[in-house]
């Protein structure tokens, strides 16, 4: 069949079906656009069972044009999602790509911040004051659930119940996700809610549950300037990235025994394999540990 159909078929398909975002759905576009160019080029002109070693050359060529490591495999996770839904679709027997591996990324690890590093941030905000008060239940609540700076900050008053302890979240493509939230940010959050928010917001309204000037949500970088104060403050040298407390969340939930799967759903991944690299992290942790402390380490 021709691949501009079936690229087509896909792409409503991640558009309708799944409701992937805008930018998401740009890439995946023209990975498989640069893919289907590639067929074409080498004289074919149809999608089938076969094609694992169309696949493999393509990567090949890609890497031959410069690509680095990182956006190869993105390609290819983008080829698999293609060939999958094919499959799916019973366009085809069974997905070519499925044998195909990853490039090796040579382990790109996030940026992960000591259990020790994010008590000593959290006690930095002055929790005397309205602002002291909302950054305090911000930064505790991104922690506690794993949040995206971006999630955070687009919170509305109704996502977050205190009683039952949990948070609703709308992620990438507006999946929505449930995730449990501890005592210390159920305290923060509700010292925040009761007393700084109503300071605040005065007499102005606003759905949101973290407000700024004149109701309005903060922004993205608006609290990551508040962060990268906050740990200046805390004494931390370590680089800070906007997913530093969503890595440390992840990390630290592996290392205290947690399993991959329900990781996998608190940080919103659909593909478990987006979650793995921190069982990377978690077992170079328990390495050190070994190395330390074991007698024959």
């Amino acid at each position: 069949m021709n691949p501009d159909l079936l690229v087509d078929r896909f792409i409503h398909y991640l558009m309708v079906e799944k409701g992937l975002s805008g930018n998401t759905i740009e890439s995946y576009s023209m990975d498989l656009s640069r893919y289907v160019d590639f067929l074409k080029k080498t004289g074919i002109n149809s999608i089938s069972k076969d094609d694992t070693a169309h696949i493999l050359r393509h990567l090949i060529e890609l890497r031959k044009e410069g690509l680095n490591t990182r956006s190869r495999a993105r390609h290819l996770v983008t080829i698999r999602g293609f060939y999958r839904f094919l499959v799916q679709e019973k366009i085809i027997e069974h997905d070519p790509a499925h044998m195909v591996d990853l490039p090796k990324l040579g382990l790109k690890l996030p940026d992960v911040l000591s259990v020790e590093d994010i008590e000593q941030l959290l006690k930095v905000p002055d929790l005397t004051t309205p602002r002291g008060q909302r950054d305090s239940a911000m930064l505790e609540l991104l922690y506690a659930a794993g949040l995206r700076v971006s999630e955070l900050v687009q919170l509305k008053i109704q996502d977050i119940n205190l009683e039952a302890g949990f948070v609703r979240v709308f992620g990438k493509g507006s999946k929505e996700r449930i995730v449990p939230v501890g005592n210390f940010a159920r305290e923060k959050v509700a010292d925040y809610i009761k007393h700084g928010r109503p300071y605040l917001l005065k007499t102005i309204p606003s759905q949101y549950l973290f407000v700024a000037r004149a109701g309005k949500p903060m922004t993205r970088q608006g609290f990551w300037k508040l962060v990268k104060k906050y740990a200046k403050i805390a004494g931390i040298s370590k680089t800070i990235t906007p997913h530093s407390f969503r890595h440390s969340f992840a990390s630290h939930l592996l290392e205290a025994g947690a399993d991959l799967r329900s990781v996998q759903l608190m940080l919103g991944h659909e593909d478990i394999s987006t979650t793995q690299i921190y069982t990377h992290v978690a077992r170079e942790h328990l390495q050190q540990l070994h190395e330390k402390y074991h007698p024959r380490g």
